[in-house]
């Protein structure tokens, strides 16, 4: 069974689709593809079934990532099937866990910018991806920075716990 990680900011058009095509492909480059499975969710369903903010499949294509998408909201009920749950700001965070229905639930739920070393280490550092949607595409490309940033971070943890799996 593979390992799941949901990516989840507030309307799956923006950062959670950013931050799942980017770690898609640090996941592909390491080879762990047919181990991992990464996915994204809004805590809101406006959007559903939309693709991707044009601003972000632009800066992921200048990227070198694919932008294909359709927006869909987070179920509580996915809490079963997921192994990790990763929020974009910090009212994601506590937005997830209230719809946690155990501890074991809640303890899934993670910072993205918390597996940035640069940034975790900082004492009181601000781990939020803010939301670029309201601004121009230098707020997208930042927004872009941030998640490549704390991506190496996350794939070793999800490393760590797939060959813990297999052992």
């Amino acid at each position: 069974m593979p390992f799941r990680v949901c990516f989840v900011c507030t309307g799956n058009i923006c950062r959670s689709p950013m931050a799942e095509s980017v770690f898609r492909a640090r996941v592909a480059e390491a080879g762990l593809d047919g181990l991992v499975k990464v996915d994204s969710a809004g805590t809101g369903g406006w959007h559903e079934g939309d693709g991707a903010d044009p601003r972000t499949v632009s800066v992921l294509e200048a990227g070198g990532y694919e932008g294909g998408h359709a927006a869909r909201q987070f179920h509580a009920d996915w809490f079963a099937e997921l192994d990790l749950v990763i929020a974009l700001d910090a009212g994601h965070l506590r937005a997830l866990r209230r719809l946690a229905s155990t501890e074991a639930d809640a303890e899934k739920v993670r910072l993205l910018r918390s597996y940035d070393p640069a940034v975790a280490s900082a004492s009181g550092a601000d781990l939020d991806v803010p939301d670029p949607y309201y601004g121009g595409l230098d707020g997208f490309e930042e927004c872009l920075e941030m998640v490549e940033a704390a991506s190496p971070g996350l794939l070793a943890a999800v490393r760590e716990q797939v060959e813990g799996q297999a052992a």
